[in-house]
This record gives C-alpha cells, structure tokens and sequence, in this order.
C-alpha cells in the first residue's frame, strides 16, 4: 500500500520530470531542454534553516535554476547548509551573514526569504529596491504596517513575489473552492478553522545566557527590541514571542484562515473582531503569545471562527483544519484529506485525498512567474498581506480586550489603545520601510 508520503514524493519526481504539471506551470519551464545561460534564473536564500531550506531545494528543482547564495546569521547552520548544497548541487555557494552584501549582486534575480517574522518586511522591501523577485515566507510581516509597505513596494518596483502559503497551489484545496462556490453546501452560515499544537507551550525554558559561537545576534535581532539572549526566544520558539512573531495565530492562522477567506470570497476586512485569549492551558507557560484563543470575524450572513489550543486533539478527528458549515452539507478538509457530510442522511459522504505535491507546485509556480513576467502567481503579495492582516488582528483584539473594526483605507482601528500594536517601532538604526 502507498503512504501519502510515498505518493507525494513520486508526484514530486513526476512533476520534476515533465510529466504531471502543477496550476499553470509551463512546459518551458519544466522541460527538458537544455536552458541557455541568458536563460539561467539566479537565486539565494536568506535564513537557511527549515522552511527557507525547503523552499529552496524546491525551486532548485526547476530547469535552469541556480543558487548562488546562502545568508544567514548563525554561522553554524550557514556552514551547515553550504556542505549540503555542495553535496546536492556539485558546487560551492558563496555564504554571507549579512543579506545586503547579497543584494549588491547584479547577477542576483531572485530572493527567498526564509528568516523569523520580524525580519520579512524590511529583507522583502530590500530586495525589491534592488531589482530582485522575492519569495517570502508566510505571514509576511509581523505588523499590519508591514504587510502594507511590503504591497506597496512589490508594486512600486514591478516585482514579482510569491508567498509561501502553499495551500493556494494544491489541487486538494482549489477542489474545496469548487464546491464551496457551486453552492453544493447550500448557504454557508458559519466557517470553523481550529489549529492546535503543542509546541505553542514553552514549559522548560532556558535561562538568559551568553550568545552561541558564531551567532550574530545583534543581527538575528535587527530591527526587534535589544535582549539578552535565551535560547529558548532563538531557532523555531521565536514564533511565540510578540517581538518576533504571533503564536499559532500567524504560524497556522494564515495558511487556514487564507482557505476561509477563500471559500467565501472575502478580499476585504470584516465588520467587526472578537476574541479572547491567554496561557490557560498551561499558566506557566514561557511563551508570550497565546495557547488558548478564540476568535470571530463577523461578515454580512456569515462568520469565520479562529480557534487555537496547546492540546493536541480537535473536531473530526483533526487537530487542525477548516469546516464549512452549510445548510445542505459540512465540508471539512486538511492537508491529509476533505469530507463533504450532506445534511440530507439519505445522501452518501464524499472524500477526497491530496493528489500533488503542493509545496512543490507552489515555488515552481513562482519560478514560472519570474521567467514569464507574469504577475497571476497563486498567492500574490496582495493576498499574504491580506491574510496576515486577518490573523494580527485576531491577536490585537483578544491582547487588546476590545471589539474591533478596523479602516482599511485610513489604516486605523480607530481605537487608542488598538492602533498601537498596528505598527512596531524599529530599533535603531534600522528603519520602517514606508507603508501609508
């Protein structure tokens, strides 16, 4: 019998190969001709460890692509990483820990950005100043603020950015936007998205320390607030700290709350956010960000309800996913498989299982794009900025204790207390890319 993991990876080698191509991908692109050096795609990664790792030795799969560089702050998984592409690839990358002196390269074309949160926005503005594509890791920004100068540089320098919030590539998930649009569920009244994991619990933390040899860690900081270092604020637990990240809200929150918004055709801000937070399921937990969280969007006719716990079990068997409650039928899907329950008892279940390699079909798309210049990559600049928004403000309500309603357009919860966590101060000297 074929594991999902067998399969994906055979899907993979398919794709590779020419033979089963991914949303929009063009033969050119996959073929295998011999692509000529003006052809070459020249591109780096900048924070080396896990997702930017990944999308990297998935773009690399792609004809004609060549990486160049690796950057990263920790010389350790710098040197790390070099070894592997050298094994990988059969050549040496150049490594730098500082990622401007990479963008200097003119023969540099595009960027991927795998760093903690708080360094996107300025990593991303960066790159598209210097004429560079960019593929940025989800949520794009740590700061609503962000995820609006990050738009409006994407488009002010016509570059062309992918963000990494694969879902939009699986056919798996684009079959859900299908039925949910045929109106097959009927009148959708209610859409549940739930994520629990546990290692949004720090419950052994380390005390502060000096920093790692071969850590810089002024750098790691950048623009975020100056600390002592603590190894468990460092690789990976970053995310469950407001200086770095927003907890499961943002880990999670954007790929699922991105499905929702979605399926019900939402490309604006709700009406109004409820929510209510804290360290309930473990009081002493280290994390700054929430283990417990609920949130409510409220729309005309519908609502979407964010909820998120440290204990890992969840409805339907699924510690994580997205259910779309209708009057005729529930559709709920993860990336392990989608049921449709009719509401009609007479009528049989269906089910569905992933049948390509998401991630994979996602940063070739990006590739696709940059060749092309084609700017209808599966989740645009537009669309991270949109779905992060949703999830910092799920955050800024339940830290805040308010129901919001936030202005879009005047960029303003018009709320005192609301508004300051909608922009985060830079530590000098770096400074906050323009965004309004």
């Amino acid at each position: 019998m074929t594991t999902r993991r067998e399969f994906l990876r055979q899907s993979a080698a398919a794709v590779t190969a020419g033979l089963l191509l991914p949303r929009s991908l063009s033969a050119f692109t996959l073929s295998g001709k011999r692509v000529s050096p003006s052809d070459q795609l020249n591109v780096a990664l900048v924070g080396c460890k896990n997702m930017g790792w990944y999308d990297l030795t998935d773009i690399m799969q792609c004809k004609g692509v060549k990486c160049i560089g690796l950057c990263d702050v920790d010389k350790n998984i710098l040197d790390d990483k070099a070894a592997e592409a050298e094994k990988r690839w059969g050549y040496r990358v150049d490594t730098y820990t500082d990622y401007r002196r990479l963008l200097e390269r003119k023969d540099l074309d595009a960027v991927i950005v795998g760093t903690p949160d708080h360094w996107h926005c300025l990593m991303m503005t960066d790159a598209c100043s210097a004429g560079k594509d960019v593929y940025v890791e989800k949520p794009i920004a740590n700061s609503i603020a962000e995820c609006d100068a990050m738009v409006l540089a994407a488009k002010r320098y016509g570059r062309v950015v992918q963000v990494g919030q694969q879902q939009r590539s699986c056919e798996l998930w684009q079959r859900m936007k299908k039925i949910v649009d045929s109106g097959e569920l009927g009148r959708v009244a209610r859409v549940n998205v739930w994520a629990n994991f546990r290692y949004a619990a720090i419950l052994n933390p380390a005390q502060n320390g000096p920093v790692p040899e071969g850590v810089d860690f002024q750098m790691w900081l950048g623009p975020a607030p100056d600390r002592t270092f603590n190894r468990s604020r460092f690789h990976g637990s970053w995310r469950m700290f407001w200086d770095y990240g927003g907890g499961l809200m943002t880990d999670w929150g954007v790929h699922l709350l991105d499905m929702a918004l979605w399926g019900m055709n939402v490309k604006g801000m709700p009406q109004r956010v409820m929510a209510a937070g804290g360290n309930n399921a473990y009081p002493d937990n280290f994390a700054e960000t929430f283990d417990t969280l609920q949130v409510i969007y409220e729309f005309d006719g519908f609502n979407i309800c964010w909820s998120n716990v440290t204990i890992e079990s969840g409805p339907y068997g699924k510690n994580y996913g997205v259910e779309f409650k209708g009057t005729e039928g529930t559709l709920v899907v993860n990336r392990e498989g989608m049921v449709l329950y009719p509401q009609d008892k007479g009528r049989e279940q269906q089910e569905w299982r992933p049948t390509n390699d998401s991630h994979l079909a996602h940063t070739l798309d990006f590739i696709r794009c940059v060749r092309e210049r084609r700017f209808d990559m599966a989740c645009p600049i537009e669309n991270g900025s949109l779905c992060a928004k949703y999830a910092h403000m799920g955050n800024i309500a339940a830290r805040t204790r308010q129901m919001l309603t936030y202005d879009d357009v005047h960029h303003t919860f018009h709320n005192r207390q609301a508004d300051k966590h909608i922009e985060k101060a830079y530590r000098k000297p770096w400074k906050m890319p323009k965004w309004k």
